[in-house]
């Protein structure tokens, strides 16, 4: 998403300052005007400080989707925020608003297929969710010192996101590993949408604390999600098996092994299970329209689209 917020904000003619890792991948970024990089993480909380000095704007877009440890998710995603939040505090005056991408994870599932709401009770299943939701915590409780919005997406899509790729990937190859219901409800956001929500978020003049869920406008099933990313790449998945809980359980703990053994993070985990078994994924985006002004633009058959376009010229398919 950060890669999305930065291109809307330099073709609006908004000057961007991004903290960017070493190890990270900068040449989009330094393809758009406007934009100036500051080498960081939200583990170096002096970073973090250099590259908020001055400005009248944060969004906070770090975060771990994957990690080897409870402790790493809490270490990044909470603690980072914190890091982020002092650094808002001390912009010397300037900041206007601190914008926090949170997630769908922190609010949790649903249960019964019913849109999960911003008043709702969060119930997250997973370490990545439960981190999330101790973030959102640290940034309410700092709304009386900076002004907080706080944005959760669900499932975000688009080019160069390398999350969702592992489905692309799938149906071009034609197996797809079916792990829950088909008939499972999702929502979703194409990045450019969400990023345009943050957007939204830094100009709206909503009381501080405010939490808003984004969403395209319609709950699909997975089968739906299925079909539309077969229809972009003009191929069908013709071999579908369902795989039980318990066997993708014995296949997240070897790769639990391997990440341990090889010291890296790995995506599947027995934790991860609880998200990819959960019910059902869907939220409410009705409050972000009518208090943010903000409508998405991009339908997920145009979305997928895009992306399989834009990962096939990429060479990532």
């Amino acid at each position: 998403m950060g890669s999305h917020i930065a291109e809307q904000l330099s073709r609006a003619g908004r000057a961007v300052r991004a903290l960017v890792r070493k190890t990270s991948d900068t040449a989009f970024l330094r393809s758009l005007p406007n934009v100036e990089l500051v080498e960081g993480a939200v583990d170096d909380p002096d970073s973090v400080v250099r590259a908020a000095r001055g400005v009248e704007y944060v969004i906070h877009a770090a975060g771990l989707v994957k990690a080897r440890s409870e402790r790493d998710f809490v270490a990044t995603n909470t603690e980072g925020t914190k890091a982020a939040l002092e650094a808002a505090r001390r912009t010397n005056g300037t900041l206007r608003r601190f914008v926090l991408i949170s997630s769908q994870a922190a609010g949790g599932p649903s249960i019964d297929g019913e849109p999960v709401l911003e008043s709702s009770e969060p119930r997250p299943v997973t370490y990545y969710g439960r981190s999330k939701l101790l973030a959102e915590a640290a940034a309410r409780a700092a709304k009386d010192d900076v002004p907080i919005t706080i944005i959760r997406p669900p499932t975000v899509y688009g080019p160069r996101d390398r999350e969702v790729l592992a489905f692309f990937k799938a149906v071009k190859a034609g197996v797809l590993p079916i792990m829950g219901s088909t008939s499972k409800r999702i929502s979703i956001v194409f990045g450019g949408d969400a990023a345009s929500a943050c957007i939204r978020a830094m100009d709206a003049n909503v009381p501080s604390g405010s939490t808003y869920f984004v969403e395209d406008g319609r709950t699909r099933t997975f089968a739906d999600l299925v079909l539309g990313i077969e229809t972009a790449l003009g191929k069908r998945a013709w071999l579908r098996f369902p795989l039980p809980r318990s066997v993708i359980e014995i296949a997240a703990l070897g790769s639990e092994i391997y990440g341990r053994a090889s010291n890296k993070a790995v995506m599947l985990t027995r934790d991860k299970c609880n998200e990819l078994f959960a019910p059902h994924w869907v939220c409410d985006a009705t409050r972000a329209r009518r208090e943010l002004g903000w409508e998405p633009k991009v339908s997920f058959e145009e979305g997928a689209r895009i992306t399989a376009d834009w990962y096939t010229a990429a060479g990532w398919l």
